[in-house]
């Protein structure tokens, strides 16, 4: 179904002279979900993180600030305490992140918790081993049971897809994540090599076509792990553009997961040269 120099041919035939504009990548900065997943990670880096998108719109009133913050699970309270921007979302990775290798109680208390403490978003990874084992069910019945437990929170569902070699898997993942009631599925942790790809997201993006094209639900996408620079970050915004359309240029239906992304989006929008957050 997807062949590698098929998807890689969609995708010259989109981005094929394409160019960003500045209000491309102003609406590129308003779908970042602004990361930091790092061991040192402790409440002075989350006040720091906070304060930068809290004084955002004092500096910049012609932008639209961040999709959302996201952290480790221990780190949503800090979040929740420091951000005063009530249109930013609280966005947590859960459920044994980042191998999804624990007990099934725990991802489900873990992503339970995160919600209590304040997350509006919560990041899993599928069980990858299982499905690259055919256990496609059990797969389904956890992220089932976790969506089932955080309740109205978005549920973001990490393939992992640069761990998946054949294309048709990403989309056959893709698939089960939707169908399993993710409300957006996510490339990757940005914690393996290969990260997120544009051919892994062309494919995701069919899949969510296809699923809207059925039921007229639409479902969220969410490109992440090594994006950083504003060229990367409108290659992908271009596909889901003309693969999905207008309707998932918003932060409530488009993502992008990244840290140093954000300095240089502000960096090429308004030509200067320093660090804000």
């Amino acid at each position: 179904m997807f062949t590698k120099e098929k998807v890689q041919d969609a995708i010259q035939s989109i981005l094929k002279d394409q160019a960003a504009t500045k209000e491309d990548l102003k609406t590129i900065f308003s779908l970042i979900d602004l990361t930091t997943l790092k061991p040192t990670d402790n409440r002075a880096v989350i006040q720091k993180m906070c304060e930068g998108v809290n004084t955002l719109s004092q500096k910049h009133t012609d932008i639209s600030n961040v999709a959302a913050i996201c952290v480790y699970p221990s780190m949503v309270e800090n979040v929740k305490e420091e951000l005063s921007d009530n249109n930013v979302r609280i966005a947590s990775v859960a459920a044994g992140f980042p191998a999804s290798q624990t007990f099934l109680s725990i991802k489900v208390a873990e992503s339970e918790l995160a919600v209590t403490k304040g997350a509006n978003d919560i990041d899993i990874v599928i069980s990858l081993g299982e499905f690259l084992a055919g256990n496609i069910e059990t797969v389904s019945k956890e992220i089932r049971i976790i969506k089932e437990a955080v309740g109205d929170a978005h549920l973001k569902v990490i393939l992992e897809t640069g761990l998946i070699k054949d294309l048709n898997d990403v989309y056959k993942a893709s698939v089960l994540a939707i169908q399993s009631g993710g409300d957006f599925i996510k490339t990757s942790t940005g914690k393996e090599e290969p990260a997120a790809s544009l051919e892994a997201v062309y494919v995701m993006c069919q899949a969510i076509k296809e699923h809207y094209e059925q039921t007229g639900k639409q479902i969220g996408i969410k490109p992440a792990g090594g994006i950083a620079t504003s060229d990367e970050a409108f290659s992908y915004y271009a596909i889901v553009r003309a693969v999905l359309g207008e309707k998932w240029l918003n932060s409530k239906y488009f993502r992008i997961g990244a840290s140093r992304l954000a300095n240089n989006l502000l960096n090429d929008i308004y030509k200067n040269d320093t660090v804000y957050f």
